[in-house]
């Protein structure tokens, strides 16, 4: 299995853009790629996954720990001819001074050679010392390759080719110039989904060419067979479950979009069944045990969401008639009353007393600890799991207008949440957080929610036989 992670002096250099179109090519040479994204993030990994044609996983040493980690890429790549790891900001940043979170140390955990990608703006000659610093700071670090992006053309080009072959020992790859066609939107939460984007399809196919045509991959391809053999801990994820009853909605549109694949298999390794709900097209809830939206963009979709009101009628009712359902962050929006951003307000389902307020800047960004609240959680942390939970939060909406007895499932040791520290609202059998979880070992919050579903579903049954005996 060769195994390849890009990373970058700093954040917004182009490893994204590089890293689809990696993928993009590699899949269109016949090469069978396995793409993950380091970090907390839903929007790059969707890119990743159209790219490669296959779902890309996440690598967080702060959400799944250091040996989980390990053993899902192992697992998860041990089929793939190569693994493509795309980082998050810059090579040796992270969460900890001592870069225990950082690209480089992911990099030295799954043996993974290093492709720095360099936004060579303004530089030529600079780009060596850069280099050379890079490989001083962490010799255990195999910086195996560089790409140089944003170049002025061919000629800047050769220039930062001669200086890196005649300043380091890093094989220069190739470049990409700066041109448009090579862009991807972004707004305020960084790149639109490829699954809002209707000519994602074709920008994919551009940005392939380009890195098809520009960098040498066939040297890439050599660079990534130098990764070291790692071995798992734990026995490979189990398969697919019979099918055990529970039928869980799950929001899946434009809107709501932000799910990460891990969790939504774990879903069908319990042997539940997801059954899509269209939040803007759909006028009536299937039969459900349970209900999950995750987050996405509903500010962006709130005029069509709005307009849906026999969907947003039928989700009020079924969750006040006690459906069991969870909520993150957008899901949480789309619960309030309504949703206020650029000086108009839309309503929305109106199962929580609140109103979602979008700002300029973030209410809350970056990894959060959670501790359950003792006798409030409906399907809380059991003795032999993690009592303090790890996730992530990025939201620019705060919630508003709530009341004081309003009840939570989750004290924030660190993080925004909610309000005062505070995050899980807790009404009828609806948990809604701005926190996103992620389905760990220390925290399987899917098989806990699957669990309250199936409590509440025999609890259900066993009142309508007791009804109709009464009769």
């Amino acid at each position: 299995m060769g195994s390849l992670l890009l990373s970058a002096a700093h954040k917004s250099s182009g490893k994204t853009t590089l890293s689809i179109g990696l993928c993009a090519a590699l899949k269109g040479r016949g090469i069978d790629v396995q793409p993950f994204k380091k970090g907390p993030d839903y929007i790059d990994p969707i890119w990743l996954g159209m790219a490669a044609g296959k779902a890309c996983y996440n690598l967080d040493f702060y959400v799944a720990g250091r040996q989980e980690t390990i053993d899902d890429y192992c697992h998860r790549g041990r089929e793939a001819e190569i693994c493509v790891i795309e980082g998050n900001k810059g090579l040796y940043d992270g969460l900890d001074l001592d870069g225990s979170n950082s690209n480089a140390a992911l990099a030295k955990a799954l043996q993974s050679p290093v492709l720095l990608v360099i936004d060579v703006r303004g530089t030529m000659r600079g780009i060596a010392p850069l280099l050379i610093g890079y490989q001083v700071f962490d010799q255990e670090v195999n910086i195996a390759g560089v790409i140089a992006n944003m170049t002025g053309g061919k000629r800047h080009e050769s220039k930062l080719r001669a200086a890196v072959e005649e300043y380091t020992d890093i094989p220069f790859l190739g470049a990409l110039e700066n041109t448009p066609e090579l862009g991807l939107d972004e707004r305020h939460l960084g790149l639109i989904p490829g699954y809002e984007d209707p000519h994602a399809r074709e920008k994919i196919a551009t940005i392939a060419s380009a890195v098809a045509d520009n960098i040498d991959l066939d040297r890439m391809l050599d660079i990534s067979r130098q990764a070291g053999i790692v071995k798992p801990a734990s026995q490979p994820l189990q398969a697919k479950a019979e099918f055990t009853g529970l039928r869980i909605g799950i929001a899946r549109d434009r809107a709501f979009g932000f799910y990460y694949p891990g969790d939504l298999e774990a879903f069908e390794q319990a042997g539940a069944r997801l059954i899509p709900i269209d939040t803007l097209q759909d006028k009536m809830l299937p039969q459900l045990d349970g209900l999950f939206i995750g987050g996405g963009f509903p500010e962006r979709h709130a005029v069509e969401l709005a307009a849906n009101t026999g969907l947003r009628q039928a989700i009020k009712t079924a969750i006040e008639a006690g459906l069991p359902t969870y909520a993150e962050c957008g899901g949480l929006m789309y619960l309030s009353r309504g949703l206020n951003w650029n000086g108009e307000r839309h309503e929305m389902v109106g199962v929580l007393p609140a109103e979602s307020i979008m700002h300029r800047r973030p209410q809350g960004r970056g990894y959060v600890r959670l501790e359950q609240i003792d006798d409030h959680h409906p399907w809380p942390v059991s003795a032999s799991e993690a009592p303090v939970l790890h996730a992530h939060e990025f939201h620019y909406s705060s919630l508003e207008g709530l009341p004081d007895a309003s009840r939570f499932a989750f004290e924030m040791q660190r993080g925004t949440g909610i309000q005062q520290q505070r995050d899980g609202l807790l009404l009828h059998k609806l948990l809604a957080n701005y926190t996103h979880q992620r389905n760990t070992l220390a925290n399987p919050w899917v098989r806990r929610f699957l669990g309250f579903v199936k409590r509440h579903r025999r609890a259900s049954v066993s009142e309508l036989r007791s009804h109709r005996s009464d009769r």
